[in-house]
């Protein structure tokens, strides 16, 4: 099984995920060593706060470049969380700031009567076939913390919706890249496999 490599920037508790992808039997490795991240097969970029925070903390350690490089070599790339969000071109938390732009859209605030965050489980409705879903059921219900959404401007990059005062991107897929907006670390059996099929799954 390929080796994931999840990428250390200084920014959340990354050994829950480093556990999950254990769990389901994937030889996984959080680290924050440059060779480590080029030589794996595939990377994770997790997030967990602010976009402009992790943003600068990615740039701090030329990280982002390396993601760049990694996902023009056409390595699989999973965004989870804040990593999902910087996937896309900017967020308007706290004033805007450039993401990653491998995917067209802006990542946006919560509106109306809503309250924020969501804190909890939610369902995730599949748009499309993808083998990042194999094996779990559409309607799914996954584990969400967060206060903004992708915005995705591309219909075709979206793979799951999840509605919380209206219906938004909560996994996305072109190509080999990929993200997720809630934690499957936190979600259990579902959670775990969707894990286990990034790791195994043919993105290209």
């Amino acid at each position: 099984m390929s080796q994931v490599a999840i990428i250390d920037y200084g920014v959340g508790n990354l050994r829950s995920v480093e556990k999950a992808f254990e769990a389901t039997g994937c030889e996984a490795v959080v680290s924050a060593d440059e060779q480590v991240l080029r030589r794996a097969e595939r990377l994770v970029l997790p997030g967990v706060g602010a976009f402009a925070a992790c943003v600068h903390e990615l740039k701090a350690r030329g990280f982002d470049e390396l993601v760049r490089e990694r996902v023009q070599e056409g390595t699989p790339l999973l965004g989870v969380c804040v990593g999902m969000q910087m996937l896309f071109e900017e967020s308007e938390e706290f004033g805007v700031t450039e993401g990653l732009g491998f995917l067209r859209g802006r990542v946006r605030r919560f509106s109306g009567e809503m309250l924020v965050p969501q804190v909890g489980w939610n369902e995730v409705r599949q748009r499309r076939e993808h083998s990042l879903m194999n094996e779990i059921e559409d309607h799914e219900y996954f584990y969400f913390v967060h206060s903004y959404y992708c915005d995705a401007a591309d219909e075709s990059d979206v793979l799951g919706e999840t509605e919380y005062g209206g219906w938004y991107a909560s996994i996305v897929a072109r190509a080999n890249i990929c993200g997720v907006q809630f934690h499957p670390e936190k979600s259990q059996t579902a959670g775990l496999k969707l894990l286990q099929n990034f790791a195994q799954a043919n993105l290209s």
